[in-house]
């Protein structure tokens, strides 16, 4: 029976959409009224003519990964939010958090993704709706009403906390032995995935706001390595009707063979690894699903489905760890740990990506193609429809679980959460320095992060999408820093200096992403980058390279450019301390040291003809106070003993081979 539903939904299933018929897949497209209220025409006249298009390409900011409502986890921390509240939020509306109170942008972005778990869309929901005719299922009904109002409080975190555990499993099983209709849940899927497809399609505005049809696909591996990868259609005149899921293969690359088949069929997409960090090895390994050794054949497929990788989001950052960067003394950035959703250790070999960018050249000198020639990403994974990528207004991501201080382990707990939970659950709490603190999740090493930035002519599905495929692409933790990159070999001496420095560095040169081949003499870069505006000034600005040789990889950072007049040391390649400080009294920050913009030109030092080599730009901005920090601020006491008081916040650039 399951296996029958499995190649169900396996079917692809296309939709023709134009005009009001848009992703319109059965007759209930509101999905029980949940859809949400078409936009009110306004009586005062807005011109909303697009801007013109930029040949030179503008930086735009946006989140693309991004749950709902329809999330079966997210339903169950408590989120009611809608894909049209998301989008709402996106754009700098207030939007309300399963904990109650009010959420909102400083910044609002310029694109946005709404992607929900294709595994069971929507199901969740239905289970705690009781007037639908899934909520009569067994598996249904500690779900009834599960967030109500009044069922908000914290002694329905135990509930919560066991349907997480028992609803998927529950809900397989009852396919797999016929006890619940699995035409039934490919109905709701079909209607919750017909209503992301409209909220998308009534927010996207050409020139001035991005929406993409997007979901999540949810696979593991069996020692919960996780493998999940968000998946992004180029636009939606023509989609298939279920999403590919974990139901369908748990292999990626039976992902990839579906996206394949797609395009075969004029239907364009790409997916987005995530939480490499969390993949216990498996995200970056040296062979295929079956264990065999990579070819060309499976390189080449990875890279037309996967041009991108996420490298930070709230549950760390995949850049690099100190284990495997010994030498980077920024490696240390907001690390988590376990492998998603468990408490367990993650293998740091094959699950970051500088590794991987490194392993990949290793491949190369091997004679195979490099699968990991990829561009950078980022992201929130929020589960409550908002980004939290601010320190000091960070809500986290998992609603009821850990939107309060003392719930992601930042704050002593209080008598009546400690209380309830050494009696339920004395695990989930940990002392430190004789406080009692949340423990279990990694809740407390989880960031505000991340924003993805792209270089596009405009605001527009397909220019966006267009910077995703060339990988013109890049990643911050939260500020809306951005980077400019360009390698060449006939760059001018003066062009920093240049009124038409862009244009010239496209002109004679490839941009990130891109790839230079490599001369007997050494290419010459163009880096920069810029503060945010509503931030913190820059520190320093870095080349990351990584190279092949004989076999085998190394890598080395390079501080490029320095604020406050400052220059690199030429032996220790760094720049000098420029006294920028932290008061952790009040999360003050020292005042007038730092940089509004850093570029420069630059040449390696140490390259090699003979090597294959990547490089590419990360900028920091000076200290500032941790989400942690903040918080224990406002609560009045000192911030917890064992976690990073403070963090500079960074942007990578994708990088730029030479081979």
């Amino acid at each position: 029976m399951l296996k029958r539903a499995v190649l169900i939904m396996g079917v692809v299933v296309l939709v023709s959409a134009c005009g009001e018929e848009v992703g319109l897949l059965d007759e209930d497209s509101n999905f029980g009224g949940r859809g949400g209220d078409p936009l009110k025409p306004v009586m005062d006249i807005v011109d909303r003519t697009p801007p013109a298009a930029n040949p030179l390409r503008n930086a735009y900011f946006g989140d693309l990964h991004v749950h709902t409502e329809y999330s079966f986890d997210a339903y169950n921390f408590g989120t009611t939010a809608t894909p049209y509240d998301a989008y709402r939020f996106a754009q700098g509306e207030a939007i309300e958090h399963p904990a109650g109170y009010q959420i909102q942008m400083a910044t609002p972005l310029d694109f946005y993704a709404v992607t929900d778990h294709a595994m069971f869309l929507g199901l969740a929901l239905e289970a705690g709706d009781t007037t639908t005719p899934f909520s009569q299922y067994e598996i249904s009904k500690p779900l009834h009403n599960l967030n109500a109002d009044d069922n908000k409080g914290v002694w329905s975190l135990t509930k919560r906390l066991s349907n997480f555990a028992s609803f998927i499993p529950g809900t397989l099983a009852g396919i797999s032995s016929g006890e619940i209709s699995e035409e039934m849940a490919i109905g709701v899927t079909r209607r919750a995935w017909d209503d992301i497809i409209t909220a998308a399609e009534q927010f996207n505005d050409p020139g001035h706001f991005t929406t993409f049809v997007a979901y999540e696909y949810t696979s593991s591996t069996d020692d919960v390595g996780n493998l999940h990868r968000n998946v992004f259609f180029r636009g939606a005149d023509k989609l298939p009707a279920v999403p590919f899921s974990r139901l369908n293969s748990q292999n990626p690359e039976g992902l990839w063979d579906w996206m394949d088949t797609l395009r075969d069929q004029g239907i364009e997409s790409l997916a987005i690894p995530h939480n490499s960090n969390g993949s216990n090895g498996q995200m970056f390994k040296l062979e295929d699903w079956a264990g065999d050794p990579m070819d060309d054949a499976y390189a080449e497929q990875r890279l037309r489905n996967e041009p991108l990788v996420e490298i930070t989001q709230i549950k760390g950052t995949s850049d690099t760890h100190p284990l495997l960067s010994p030498n980077d003394e920024w490696a240390d950035f907001e690390i988590y740990k376990f492998r998603v959703g468990t408490s367990i250790h993650s293998e740091e070999k094959g699950s970051y990506v500088r590794e991987a960018l490194r392993n990949g050249l290793m491949l190369e000198s091997g004679g195979v193609k490099n699968p990991y020639q990829f561009g950078f990403a980022a992201a929130s994974d929020t589960h409550v429809a908002g980004t939290s990528d601010d320190e000091k207004t960070f809500f986290s991501k998992a609603g009821l679980l850990d939107g309060v201080p003392e719930r992601r382990g930042s704050v002593p707990v209080d008598f009546i959460y400690g209380t309830f939970a050494k009696f339920l659950a004395p695990d989930t709490l940990t002392e430190v320095e004789g406080r009692t603190y949340t423990y279990g999740g990694g809740f407390e090493s989880w960031s505000a992060s991340g924003v993805t930035g792209v270089w596009a002519e405009e605001n527009t599905r397909d220019a966006i999408y267009d910077a995703f495929r060339r990988k013109e692409t890049f990643a911050t933790s939260g500020p809306r820093m951005k980077v400019r990159f360009f390698a060449g070999n006939a760059f001018s001496a003066d062009i920093l200096n240049s009124e038409t420095m862009i244009e010239d560095a496209y002109a004679v040169g490839v941009p990130m992403g891109g790839e230079l081949a490599k001369t007997d003499t050494a290419p010459t870069f163009v880096a920069w980058a810029s503060a945010d505006p509503r931030g913190t000034a820059l520190q320093r600005l870095q080349i990351i390279k990584g190279w092949e040789k004989a076999g085998e990889t190394y890598e080395q950072v390079y501080d490029v450019a320095c604020s406050d007049g400052m220059a690199p040391d030429p032996n220790t390649h760094r720049c000098p301390d420029n006294g920028a400080k932290v008061d952790l009294a009040d999360c003050s920050i020292t005042q007038g040291v730092g940089a509004s913009e850093l570029k420069t030109v630059w040449q390696d030092p140490d390259y090699d003809p003979e090597s294959r080599a990547f490089y590419y730009v990360r900028a920091l901005e000076n200290p500032t106070c941790r989400w942690s920090t903040w918080d224990a601020i406002r609560a009045g006491v000192a911030p917890r003993a064992d976690l990073h008081k403070t963090l500079q916040e960074r942007v990578w650039s994708s990088p730029i081979w030479v081979r």
